[in-house]
């Protein structure tokens, strides 16, 4: 069985790459073949110019946070917290600090108290602390609440801003879409789609509803645009694909009032992608 087939990818240093697709899409193979956990029967991964398979060098430049993440139990969080900075690539302690305060993270208790939240909370902080030039994060905020979930989308900022490269596979499509910079899609070990989440929505549908006066618009044969139909007295609703200019020019002598724009979530591109497959 292939778990992934010619997948082709190029993560810029010190962008937020996201990285999506439904469960057995191979997302979670692509993450061991980059931390050197296992190998391709052809190809290569590496790490900043390094083979992942030479797990000893490649592991100097990158920092991990898995989705279930397991702390040795007899240790205080801050006792792992030490021996993370110890044996990782550096750490900013001052910063690793703020973060520790940020999370709201109790170093003084041992690891087999916490809850999911806090083990994640902890990974988060050994991470973002870290010096490392590469963050890989596997759906890195499934046992944290709403106020922890903003306080990482924070962390995920400043270190972009420090100049390092995160790589975060998730199913919280909300969260990609508020920190990556471009996202790539993955179904059945293939990528379908690499792209900014501007162009991304670019490359699908937005909605649009005009109010006019006087006679309504004729659209039916302008490019790119569908699916138009009444959206009640003096409304048209319909959809367009790509620029919007040769829509505009047609709407410029129908004495538009009103006009409005809903250009589609990561949701409903992603659900584009995986509908019909799911059988939606």
């Amino acid at each position: 069985m292939t778990a992934l087939d010619r997948l082709t990818l190029d993560v810029r240093p010190g962008e937020v790459f996201g990285f999506l697709g439904p469960n057995g899409a191979g997302k979670s193979t692509t993450i061991r073949l980059l931390l050197g956990l296992a190998r391709a029967t052809a190809g290569r991964a590496e790490v900043f110019g390094v083979d992942a398979g030479d797990v000893a060098r490649a592991h100097r430049s990158l920092a991990y946070v898995p989705a279930d993440v397991a702390l040795w139990p007899q240790l205080t969080g801050a006792e792992i917290l030490h021996l993370q900075a110890r044996t990782g690539p550096g750490t900013d302690l001052p910063y690793r600090d703020e973060l520790v305060e940020r999370f709201g993270l109790d170093l003084s208790k041992p690891a087999r108290t916490y809850s999911t939240g806090n083990r994640q909370k902890v990974a988060l902080v050994a991470a973002f602390a870290t010096r490392a030039p590469l963050l890989v994060l596997d759906e890195p905020t499934s046992g944290l609440d709403p106020l922890m979930e903003r306080e990482f989308r924070t962390a995920v900022g400043q270190a972009r801003h420090r100049g390092q490269t995160v790589f975060l596979s998730s199913h919280q499509l909300a969260e990609v879409e508020a920190v990556c910079d471009r996202v790539g899609i993955l179904r059945a070990g293939r990528l379908v789609e690499v792209a900014t989440i501007g162009r991304l929505r670019g490359l699908h549908r937005s909605e649009v509803t005009v109010s006019y006066t006087g006679l309504a618009p004729v659209l039916s044969t302008v490019a790119g645009v569908a699916s138009v139909e009444a959206a009640g007295d003096g409304q048209l609703r319909f959809t367009v694909t790509g620029p919007p200019a040769p829509a505009l020019r047609a709407l410029a002598d129908a004495g538009i009032t009103a006009l409005s724009v809903r250009e589609p979530s990561l949701e409903e591109i992603f659900l584009e992608y995986y509908g019909t497959q799911a059988g939606r």
